[in-house]
C-alpha cells in the first residue's frame, strides 16, 4: 500500500528489514555533516540561480531581478521586493492552489547556522509517542508504526546567536510582501513556532485543516476568501525548510485547491486510504519557504529519505484575529530579549491597526497610525484606559 501511494522512495521503506524499523538508520549522515551538505547544495543552487536572476546579497536581501517565474506546482522562483507586492502570477498560484513556494529565503550561511543551533539543542526535542502520534495505527501515513516526529518549541527564546535566524523570519524582508498580501498589514505571530524533525521511518500527519469542521459546518477559524481585489486568510502557515525534500521523500503534502472546499473530507482520505492521487508532495530545497493557508487540507507523508528532515513552522494571523493563546498575557519574557523593533511589532497581541499598532514597512522600520490624543484622553476618563 505504501509503495502504491507514495512512490519508489517509500517502496524502499516498506520493504526494509523489520529489524531496522523504529531506530535511526545507521547510514544516515551524522549531525556534524548535516549542515555542511545543506550548505554545499545551496551554494551550488544559488550559483546557478544567480546566472538567471542576478546577484543576491547574503542575509535574506532581495533578488535584483523583478521578474517572477512561476511553475504549475505552485513554486515561485523569485520575489517582488522591488514593488513590495506579490506579482499577478504569484497571486494566481496561491489563489488557485492554496500555497506558494518562495525560493532561497535563507542563505546557505543562515541554513548552516539554524542547523547548528538545532544540533546544540538536541536535548530539547521530544518524540511523539503513543497517544501523541499524529496518525492512526496501521494506516499508510503511520510510517514504520513506531518512529514518531520529534518536536521542539521555545527556540525564539534561545540565546543569540542560536535564535537569530529563527527570529529573522518574524519580519523577514523577503517574506513581507507575502505576509502583507495574505494576512494584511499589522500581521501577528499567532502560534508558538515549532521546530520538528523526521528521520527515516517517521510517521506523517493525517490530513487536517480545511475550511469546514468535522460535521461539515463552516469553520471561522480556518478561512480563505477573496473580496474586493484582496485575498484574506484567518491563519497562514510559513514553513521554513532546513533540509531538502525530493520527490518521493515524504514530508509536507497538500490537496491543491481544498481551501475552497464545500464538503468535509472523507475519513478514508484523511488517513491516506483513498483518493491519494489528489494528495501532492512539493519538493523544496533547504532555505526555501512554503507559505500555505491553513484553510487547505494538508498533512505530512511518512519520511522515507536517509537524510533527516528539518522544518521551522510559524503561523501568522491578521491584526485582529487570534487562534492560539500563547501570547496571553504576553509571550515568554525571553522572546523579547535583543529583538528588533520590527520583530517586536509582530509579537503584538490582536487589536486593530487604528489603535496605535506598529506596522512593518517593506523598506524597513515601522510606522504607526496614530489614534488622536483627545480621543484617547476621553476613553481613559470613561474606561480607565486609553483604548476601548
Amino acid at each position: 500500500m505504501l509503495a502504491q501511494l507514495f512512490g519508489p522512495a517509500v517502496r524502499s521503506l516498506s520493504s526494509a528489514p523489520t529489524k531496522c524499523l523504529g531506530v535511526p538508520c545507521r547510514s544516515a549522515p551524522s549531525r556534524a555533516t548535516f549542515a555542511q551538505r545543506s550548505v554545499r547544495h545551496l551554494t551550488t543552487l544559488q550559483t546557478s540561480r544567480s546566472k538567471i536572476l542576478g546577484k543576491r546579497p547574503l542575509g535574506g536581501a532581495a533578488w535584483t531581478s523583478t521578474r517572477t517565474m512561476a511553475a504549475a506546482d505552485g513554486r515561485a522562483f523569485s520575489t517582488t521586493q522591488a514593488t513590495g507586492q506579490m506579482s499577478a502570477e504569484e497571486k494566481f498560484l496561491f489563489d488557485t492552489n492554496g500555497y506558494i513556494i518562495v525560493k532561497g529565503v535563507l542563505s546557505p550561511e543562515e541554513v548552516e547556522a539554524a542547523n547548528s543551533a538545532i544540533d546544540a539543542h538536541e536535548g530539547d526535542f521530544k518524540e511523539r509517542k503513543g497517544k501523541l502520534r499524529n496518525t492512526a495505527d496501521g494506516t499508510p501515513l503511520a510510517g514504520d508504526g513506531s518512529t514518531g516526529r520529534s518536536d521542539c518549541g521555545g527556540f525564539l527564546e534561545w540565546e543569540r546567536p542560536h535564535s537569530s535566524v529563527f527570529r529573522s523570519i518574524l519580519a523577514h524582508q523577503r517574506l513581507l510582501p507575502y505576509l502583507h498580501e495574505l494576512c494584511g498589514e499589522g500581521y501577528r505571530l499567532d502560534h508558538s513556532p515549532l521546530l520538528f524533525k523526521q528521520r527515516k521511518g517517521s510517521e506523517g500527519f493525517s490530513l487536517h485543516g480545511g475550511p469546514l469542521d468535522e460535521s461539515g459546518a463552516w469553520n471561522p477559524n480556518l478561512q480563505y476568501f477573496y473580496n474586493h481585489g484582496r485575498m484574506y486568510n484567518t491563519l497562514l502557515a510559513v514553513s521554513v525548510a532546513l533540509s531538502d525534500t525530493n520527490p518521493g521523500d515524504g514530508g509536507f503534502c497538500i490537496v491543491k485547491g481544498s481551501h475552497k472546499a464545500n464538503f468535509p473530507m472523507p475519513a478514508d482520505m484523511v488517513h491516506g486510504l483513498k483518493h491519494t492521487e489528489h494528495v501532492y508532495q512539493p519538493s523544496v530545497s533547504a532555505g526555501d519557504v512554503v507559505i500555505f493557508t491553513e484553510s487547505t487540507f494538508h498533512g505530512t507523508l511518512p519520511w522515507a529519505s536517509e537524510a533527516e528532515r528539518r522544518v521551522a513552522l510559524y503561523r501568522f494571523a491578521p491584526a485582529t484575529i487570534a487562534y492560539g493563546r500563547a501570547y496571553y498575557p504576553q509571550w515568554p519574557e525571553k522572546m523579547y530579549a535583543e529583538i528588533t523593533p520590527e520583530q517586536r511589532a509582530v509579537l503584538e497581541p490582536p487589536y486593530s491597526a487604528r489603535l496605535d499598532r506598529p506596522i512593518l514597512k517593506v523598506e524597513g522600520g515601522t510606522s504607526v497610525q496614530k489614534r488622536v490624543g483627545f480621543k484617547k484622553d476621553f476613553d481613559e476618563e470613561v474606561f480607565g484606559t486609553k483604548y476601548f
